[in-house]
């Protein structure tokens, strides 16, 4: 039985014990009309019942799921000859994912054939060598099934045991609701632990090619291998501070338009639009969000770029054909919604009263909004505009559409930029060797960026903490 039809079976399984568990209770309990002597609903027993039928089954399932592949891997290979376990890692591994496509692609009894029918040694050794495989695959399913449904089964039967009129199933389905809260918050917290490290040795891996203040202070970016000793690239130069200039340079940009913008829209759609307007124009808004990101590189690229590029040589001044300002521009549009939409959100949970007592007092609706409900929404609002400046670092698409991929020092928006993350894309494009200082720079940018959006993060704590309104 493969894995999806298991695991079906298995919330079969669960479901019929949850009405298992309470028929169960209520057979403790002497029938329907004695259920009051139980400590706890039925329910509740019924719920325990297929929390313990499912759990330990599920986790089963998971665990062998994960190590099947190698142990099927590792008994496979031990049943190779000797010649073949004799090969270069490089050749066993071409010669296993040969057998593993023939034991994919063939039935047995296919196999079987192929094994009588065919001429070579060779191949009657590969065709042999599938259908063990395969053998070997069917007893690991079968296994597999077994094991977890012995488990689902023998917990149910372990538990129902203990059923009586006593039983406090509640307390025990909450300890394990609690578990798996639990659970949930350690696996969010081991994963973010877990990129940061990954991304933190392969730095300093990288930081041992290449000294530490050249890569925070050098204001030269060329990571290729040159072609000629007298190039920049000679040996490299990896100084990341026109990387870090392109990207707050087009996130500026991109903030002065979609702070203001966003702000004034939640202000308006919270306080001053009708609920018909407010209920059409939120919903067309956010549309915004879910437009794809190559979408609007195009836009920059095809449309907005050459708009800029026309207005700038009327006016005299020389613009590059893939721009800052287009990119940030293009990258503003596509924030708005994320300003606006929490920003409104944030200003309409504002108490009701707080409002009223401003306007009794004798403010107009503008002093109230200023003095207010905003002081009172800040950290939502904070939060917002900290949440767009995140996503506008983030974004890759649109910069490398509208922006380019050059890395200048510069802080004019008509010229063409390059940001951290378009850098990282472009040294792990390909075949890379995760040996060398070129591809071990993408995670050496990567920690850079992720300290600098935890500073936001610390930085935008203070503003709200210190700015913040207390209210009783």
């Amino acid at each position: 039985m493969n894995s999806p039809l298991l695991f079906t079976v298995l919330l079969c399984l669960t479901l019929f014990s949850y009405w298992y568990g309470m028929k169960r209770s209520l057979k403790v309990a002497g029938g329907n009309e004695h259920k009051k002597n139980l400590t706890c609903l039925p329910q509740q027993f019924g719920l325990l019942t297929a929390m313990v039928c499912g759990l330990p089954a599920l986790m089963t399932l998971l665990i062998f799921n994960s190590a099947e592949q190698l142990v099927i891997e590792q008994l496979f290979t031990t049943t190779l000859s000797a010649n073949i376990q004799s090969l270069s890692s490089i050749d066993l591994g071409l010669y296993l994912n040969n057998i593993h496509s023939l034991a994919s692609s063939e039935a047995s009894k296919t196999l079987l054939t192929n094994i009588n029918s065919s001429n070579e040694l060779a191949m009657q050794e590969q065709y042999k060598a599938a259908s063990t495989l395969q053998a070997l695959k069917q007893q690991a399913r079968w296994l597999k099934t077994a094991l977890v449904l012995v488990i689902a089964c023998v917990s149910v039967i372990v538990l129902i045991k203990k059923f009586s009129l006593t039983f406090p199933a509640r307390q025990k389905s909450e300890t394990i609701i609690r578990g798996l809260l639990v659970a949930s918050s350690a696996i969010a917290i081991l994963t973010t632990l877990g990129i940061i490290l990954s991304v933190l040795f392969e730095s300093i891996h990288f930081f041992k090619s290449v000294p530490i203040s050249d890569f925070m202070f050098g204001t030269q970016w060329s990571p290729q291998a040159a072609m000629r000793t007298d190039q920049v690239g000679g040996s490299g130069s990896f100084g990341a501070i026109p990387l870090f200039a392109g990207t707050l340079l087009i996130t500026f940009i991109a903030m002065l338009l979609a702070v203001p913008i966003g702000l004034m829209i939640a202000i308006y759609l919270s306080q001053y639009a009708s609920a018909k307007l407010r209920a059409f124009a939120k919903p067309m808004l956010e549309v915004l969000a879910g437009i794809p990101t190559v979408v609007y590189g195009f836009f920059a690229a095809l449309t907005v770029a050459p708009v800029i590029r026309n207005v700038g040589e009327s006016l005299g001044l020389s613009v590059a054909s893939e721009s800052a300002l287009a990119a940030g521009l293009v990258m503003g549009t596509m924030i708005i919604p994320f300003v606006s939409s929490l920003s409104e959100d944030a200003i309409s949970a504002v108490p009701n009263a707080l409002k009223e007592a401003s306007l009794g007092m004798g403010a107009t609706q503008s002093e109230t909004v200023i003095k207010v409900l905003l002081p009172a929404a800040l950290p939502g609002i904070v939060g917002a505009i900290l949440l767009a400046v995140s996503r506008a670092i983030g974004e890759t698409m649109i910069v490398v559409m509208a922006a380019g991929m050059a890395a200048n020092l510069t802080a004019n928006p008509l010229d063409s930029v390059t940001t951290v993350t378009v850098q990282i894309v472009t040294l792990l494009t390909g075949d890379q060797e995760f040996d060398s200082p070129k591809t071990l720079a993408a995670f050496a940018l990567g920690l850079m960026l992720f300290i600098t959006t935890l500073g936001l993060n610390v930085l935008a704590l203070k503003v709200v903490r210190k700015y913040r309104e207390q209210y009783d």
